[in-house]
């Protein structure tokens, strides 16, 4: 196995960790299907056992795996949510085996991404499909812009209520004559406009980003993510708002899971 595959399988495994974690309480479950129990679970399942022996159960108990077999335990499946097939990651070694499958987390992973602005580019970098449904949704959270947030997409732009009358006057979004101004960012630095902009003016433009975004010595943005994973930047002057492009080839956003896409 080599290095780039040990890392892959790594990042598989957190991803299909930090994702069954969200739904499941103090239970863990590995790339290989072995469940940690928290020690809340462990007591809760001895008094469990305890009970059941008191009142004098012999109930014989089938795993539905091995009635069904896996293809139809497979049929099954599909036609939970994601957090109940989720759950059934941590039932058993064979359980994971049918509940991780590609075929089944190509369906979420659609259904996931129907309707959403952008995906993720680190999704579209070879992992297992319960590894990007997972990288998904904690993507969706993130709230933290970064460069290739910014150089990915083409940004819509109008002036705020709280701008001068004069760039207002100059904005289509105002005045109601055409499409919206568009802003574009670049690798090294800089911002442009489409040619003939009027409120651009065609000077020299750069951008910073930290946990927020500015444009030159104009004041900062703060920085929104929306349900539907696009993006809006805004202060009491302008407005950036992301174009969706989920269709664009490889994704968008960080090659890498980034930490704070966790937070």
């Amino acid at each position: 196995m080599t290095r780039i595959e040990e890392l892959q399988r790594g990042i598989e495994a957190e991803a299909t960790a930090d994702f069954t974690a969200l739904f499941c309480d103090g239970d863990v479950v590995d790339s290989g299907g072995d469940v940690t129990k928290s020690p809340g679970s462990k007591r809760k399942k001895k008094r469990k056992r305890q009970d059941g022996a008191e009142e004098g159960k012999s109930e014989v108990l089938q795993d539905p795996l091995e009635v069904f077999g896996s293809d139809m335990m497979m049929m099954i499946l599909s036609y939970l949510d994601a957090p109940s097939v989720a759950l059934s990651l941590l039932v058993s070694r064979g359980w994971h085996g049918v509940a991780s499958s590609d075929r089944l987390w190509s369906t979420k992973c659609e259904e996931l991404w129907c309707g959403k602005a952008h995906i993720p580019r680190v999704t579209r970098t070879g992992l297992s499909k319960l590894a990007a449904y997972s990288f998904s949704v904690m993507d969706g959270k993130r709230s933290r812009i970064t460069k290739d947030d910014l150089c990915d997409h083409v940004w819509n732009f109008h002036f705020n209520r709280g701008a001068p009358d004069y760039w207002r006057n100059l904005d289509p979004y105002w005045k109601g004559t055409g499409p919206p101004m568009r802003r574009y960012f670049h690798p090294d630095g800089s911002q442009t406009a489409d040619p003939g902009d009027q409120a651009w003016g065609g000077h020299e433009c750069c951008y910073s980003i930290e946990h927020y975004v500015r444009i030159n010595r104009w004041p900062q943005m703060s920085v929104f993510r929306k349900p539907d994973w696009s993006w809006e930047m805004s202060n009491h002057l302008y407005c950036y708002s992301s174009i969706p492009d989920a269709d664009k080839e490889g994704g968008t956003g960080p090659r890498f899971p980034v930490l704070s896409m966790f937070f």
